[in-house]
């Protein structure tokens, strides 16, 4: 140990004899520049602004990672290693800070934050993260330039940054670049300008007029028609008429809103074998993103190019036959509230296990569901079945690898157990949801839902539906083509072709089907 600080007091004075033209005015301001965050706030606050959804997730990973390296080092660490600050007689007057800082030395705070905070947006787009990173770097040298830090301090701070930037993706998963590795295309007619795409639009709550979606839209696709929904209007209505009218002119619908419309959208195109558009508006739109679209540009480009994939549906088939489709996910029980409050409380606080804090909140008010699984009398707390396999397992799974696999991704925690609920929470703290016994999950080509009591509502896609008392979920593979840059000049699959008139079919599937005497395994 002796050997080492040696080593680290030598370098600190070489460091502090060494002039860089120009560097000294500029390392101290961008030293003071760094105080209490401040720094990485204006960062975050930009990339919020301008980086599209890309930097939204990345400013988000960041704050968070800030917070988490911060609290690390102010609370964790200064006080146990209460290492004295270096000696300022080495370092030219010129370097040094207006206002010494009084906490003790090891480890840098300031190189801990420069770290988690350029870790982080590196995490989420290499772009960004490559203009973040020689700040973080100027702003660690800085802390030992100035004269405040021993190397050491700076190079122990940057682990522990590195580390909470890691660490939160223990609790909020990264998403792919590319959300689904290369699929045989599918085909979709090529809309230059958008002549033939009729779109319907569903403005998000306060979006200004002179950034609104249907103005977006209308600039990057001049001959479409956009069709704005008003408050009054029966959206269902509105894309029927829609559909139609793309129909006579040989284009394609396009959709524009939540997923729930979206879920609409989808089922009026595969039914009239229509390619659908989808516009996301704003990052919650899951489907969007777990296609490949996360911005209205993308879409804008594949539907001027023609280019497109199929994908899944899910089904909830009631005794009567008729079905209502699914996109994302349907649930019985708390699971809409679960995951609004999980996307709620990651905008305050990213970092934090936030599934586990709504694990709290929400089963603390629910009640058990009682429902036969493949036949087999279940008591859960909640019930989850995916359109696709989602990753990674929990309750609030992120997104979806791929759209096409034929596969139900069914979640649910049994409310059988003793101290079901806290046991639930505890493992999501830990981020060992996976391995509790109260969670199981299976992926599999159907499952049948009967005898279901304790639930006055079904979810799809997050709508709230009127309960029923049995329902079979099944899948409907590739029945929706939907317009997506591809990558590659692979030939259209021919089972794309047809899909609306697959849409009447069953689910198939390769997974194994849930035993009627054990229910999913974990």
């Amino acid at each position: 140990m002796g050997a080492l600080l040696d080593w680290d007091q030598r370098l600190f004075t070489r460091v502090a004899t060494v002039r860089v033209p120009g560097a000294d005015p500029a390392l101290r301001r961008l030293s003071h520049a760094a105080d209490h965050g401040r720094l990485w706030l204006g960062t975050a606050a930009g990339l919020g602004l301008v980086g599209g959804p890309s930097g939204r997730r990345a400013a988000l990973r960041g704050l968070g990672s800030l917070a988490l390296a911060s609290f690390t080092v102010n609370t964790l660490v200064k006080w146990s290693a209460r290492r004295p600050r270096p000696l300022l007689e080495g370092v030219p007057a010129i370097r040094r800070l207006a206002r010494q800082p009084h906490t003790t030395s090891f480890p840098s705070g300031h190189s801990a934050s420069a770290a988690a905070f350029a870790t982080a947006v590196a995490l989420e787009s290499r772009r960004y993260g490559l203009l973040v990173a020689p700040v973080a770097a100027a702003v660690a040298f800085s802390r030992v330039y100035v004269g405040v830090h021993y190397p050491g301090d700076v190079l122990a701070g940057v682990a522990i940054g590195a580390g909470a930037a890691a660490l939160t993706c223990r609790w909020w998963p990264l998403r792919p670049v590319l959300p689904e590795r290369e699929r045989p295309a599918a085909r979709a007619p090529a809309l230059p300008l958008g002549k033939g795409l009729v779109v319907v639009v569903d403005e998000p709550a306060g979006t200004a007029v002179s950034g609104s979606y249907a103005g977006r839209l209308r600039a990057l696709l001049p001959e479409a028609e956009v069709i704005e929904a008003g408050p009054d209007d029966d959206f269902a209505e509105l894309l029927a008429a829609a559909a139609d009218r793309a129909v006579e002119t040989g284009g394609a619908l396009g959709v524009c809103g939540s997923d729930a419309r979206t879920g609409t959208a989808a089922r009026a195109a595969a039914e009239r074998g229509l390619a659908l558009a989808v516009f996301s508006a704003g990052t919650a739109d899951r489907f969007a993103l777990d296609v490949g679209v996360p911005d209205v540009e993308d879409t804008a480009l594949a539907v001027v190019r023609g280019e497109a994939v199929s994908v899944d549906v899910g089904v909830a088939r009631s005794g009567t036959g008729e079905g209502t489709w699914f996109l994302n996910e349907f649930s019985i029980g708390p699971y809409p509230e679960l995951a609004r409050l999980r996307a709620d409380l990651e905008q305050r606080r990213p970092a934090a296990p936030t599934t586990a804090f709504a694990l709290v909140r929400v089963l603390g008010a629910a009640r058990p569901i009682e429902v036969n699984v493949n036949g087999r009398p279940r008591r859960l707390w909640l019930l989850l079945a995916g359109n696709g396999r989602y990753v990674p397992e929990g309750l609030t799974p992120a997104f979806r690898p791929r759209l096409d696999d034929d596969l139900l991704d069914v979640r649910l925690v049994d409310a059988s157990h003793r101290l079901a609920r806290t046991r639930a929470v505890v493992a999501a703290v830990l981020g060992a949801l996976e391995h509790s016994r109260v969670y199981e999950a299976e992926r599999v080509p159907w499952v049948e839902l009967d005898g279901i009591a304790g639930a006055d509502t079904l979810a799809f896609d997050g709508e709230q539906r009127p309960g029923a008392p049995g329902l079979r979920l099944e899948k409907e593979y590739r029945a929706l083509v939907v317009y997506r840059p591809v990558r590659g000049t692979a030939e259209p699959d021919p089972r794309a072709r047809g899909a609306a008139a697959r849409a009447r079919g069953r689910g198939r599937g390769r997974g194994r089907r849930l035993p009627a005497d054990g229910g999913p395994s974990a």
